[in-house]
């Protein structure tokens, strides 16, 4: 999976991945229902704080959000993963 910083896109592919994985994911956002745009401007400010990152996974060509915690716990299990391999 590889890391694609935010400020390598432009605004509208940027935007367009956003705007993609707020209408899969379906987030729940409490008690009260929240807009497309004000959704897109809290993932946008999750981005710009390094909260959220996007990532492009090779083998199923995907783009995906995740937390820098969901991202980090990935790589660590792929590391042990490959260290495992390496040392039947």
């Amino acid at each position: 999976m590889i890391e694609i910083p935010a400020e390598m896109l432009t605004a509208e592919i940027l935007n367009a991945i956003i705007e993609e994985f707020i209408l899969r994911e379906g987030t729940d956002y409490g008690s009260h229902e929240a807009s497309l745009e004000s959704k897109i401007v809290q993932v946008q400010r999750q981005l710009a704080r390094g909260e959220v990152v996007i990532t492009f996974d090779p083998a199923t060509e995907n783009c995906n959000l995740l937390t820098r915690h969901q991202l980090q716990k990935y790589q660590a299990q792929e590391d042990e993963q490959h260290d495992q391999s390496e040392y039947p």
